[in-house]
């Protein structure tokens, strides 16, 4: 055991990493990415993930009226692209022009062909809660490319995602892996 003392430290701080992705929307006419950190899954069945974007984000309103959206998970070759579209607003900039758009089964969600993967999503719910939009996606369809995956599995590794810490505001990648989740705890059962 350590005799480490703890130290109360900024209670507005986010200690810990979020993935760093592009949101994906249609918007005035025309597909519009925003870059986010705020966002993490909260359901397996049925496939639930929760974005927090703030009210007024011009990439919110197109999910609204859509009621559809994507994720784009960009790789590190993408820091640029992703944090330009961050302090960029597609009411200024179509910030489309930057990236080669696909699209997949739902028809109409924009999604960014040099992104290692990309999700489409419909709006299940819309939460308003104080400056933010708690906006619940339910994941209709995944897309990758073979050279992502190992065994046909997502390999991290290949994908070399971002993450996002703050404060400060950093973009990082993962590090390598260090043990297998839900079995290296075994170890210290009697």
């Amino acid at each position: 055991m350590s005799n480490t003392e703890k130290i109360e430290i900024d209670n507005g701080i986010a200690p810990f990493p979020k993935p760093a992705v592009l949101l994906g929307a249609i918007i005035d006419g025309k597909p519009n990415f925003m870059n986010l950190a705020w966002m993490t899954r909260i359901s397996f069945k049925p496939h639930l993930w929760i974005m927090s974007l703030g009210k007024g984000k011009y990439t919110g309103q197109g999910i609204r009226e859509q009621g559809k959206f994507s994720i784009n998970i960009p790789g590190a070759d993408l820091v640029v692209e992703l944090d330009y579209c961050g302090i960029t607003s597609g009411r200024k900039v179509d910030k489309s022009k930057i990236f080669d758009i696909f699209y997949g089964k739902l028809g109409d969600v924009p999604m960014i062909r040099e992104c290692p993967v990309c999700i489409e999503l419909t709006v299940n719910q819309i939460i308003e809660m104080y400056e933010r939009d708690l906006i619940i996606g339910e994941v209709k369809h995944i897309y990758t490319e073979e050279r992502f995956l190992t065994d046909g599995k997502l390999d991290q590794k290949k994908i070399n995602q971002l993450i996002y810490t703050q404060p400060p505001g950093h973009y990082w990648t993962l590090g390598s892996t260090i043990g297998e989740a839900f079995s290296i705890g075994k170890e210290l059962k009697a």
